[in-house]
């Protein structure tokens, strides 16, 4: 089966085109797909599906096999591998996902695509619906975790993220402590850790720690998160451009209506033929 390995700012998937397909071992092979040493190497698997509600349907499943219960991991790469090879015909289409119906938008500059824009919904601020075991909201809470005391924001964008501020970021610490955060009692369902250095009030950098699959160099929904927990904790506007390691995304929470949009690039990398 061939497929397309595709990266947004090195958050990488294996795409495979399943409109045609009799059938698609969704789950199974995805943890065989995903290693690193004896597969192609990604943080997860996107299958194209036709679909009967939107133009097309993008189903996804995580490194470790599982389905994945975020609506937005690998939407901008899996949007403009559409938009170039003919799936969608527009800048401006419909993606059904697990949790509902995504609008991506293919950014154009002289012709050729400069970026995609993806609404990603509202925020979930309550404690209750991240979770976190706390009352009311997650907003500029204390966690300790060994030697070390955090002041941390949790919110909910697709997946449960909290947010860690910290004076300077250090990838050693996000490799130390995002795991013992990950899986704190505190979480009832793990969370994605996201640590965030505020560089002013329109800038930050952002190292996220998925409870799924590790230290990642980008991830669309902690980037979201980081600054809607920046905004909430009045370390920034509500436009903010996030810093990773790769590159930048822009995140802009409207107080209109109160949805969040993220802009940012996507490539598709090669194609092969995986062989189950």
């Amino acid at each position: 089966m061939k497929f397309y390995k595709v990266h947004e700012l090195g958050n990488d998937f294996v795409l495979f085109d399943g409109r045609n397909a009799d059938s698609i071992d969704r789950i199974a092979p995805a943890k065989r797909v995903c290693d690193r040493h004896t597969g192609v190497g990604a943080d997860g698997v996107l299958i194209l599906l036709n679909s009967a509600i939107a133009n097309v349907r993008m189903y996804s499943i995580s490194a470790n096999g599982s389905k994945a219960k975020t609506h937005v991991s690998g939407i901008r790469a899996f949007s403009r591998f559409c938009f170039e090879n003919g799936v969608v015909f527009g800048t401006e289409f419909t993606v059904e996902t697990e949790n509902g119906v995504v609008r991506p938008r293919i950014l154009l500059k002289n012709g050729r695509v400069d970026g995609v824009r993806v609404d990603m919904g509202e925020p979930l601020l309550e404690a209750k619906d991240v979770p976190v075991a706390v009352e009311g909201r997650a907003t500029g809470m204390l966690l300790t975790e060994a030697d070390r005391t955090f002041s941390f924001t949790s919110v909910r964008m697709g997946e449960p993220h909290t947010v860690v501020f910290v004076d300077r970021l250090d990838e050693n610490d996000v490799a130390k402590y995002g795991p013992m955060i990950a899986c704190n009692p505190l979480f009832p369902d793990g969370t994605n850790v996201d640590f965030v250095e505020v560089l002013s009030e329109e800038r930050v950098r952002l190292c996220t720690w998925r409870r799924n699959t590790g230290y990642t160099l980008a991830d669309g929904t902690g980037a979201c998160s980081a600054a809607v927990a920046c905004a909430l904790s009045g370390k920034t506007g509500r436009s903010v451009t996030i810093e990773l390691p790769l590159g930048t995304l822009l995140v802009e929470w409207s107080e209109a209506d109160n949805r969040v949009s993220l802009t940012g690039p996507a490539e598709t990398v090669f194609s092969g033929v995986w062989n189950p």
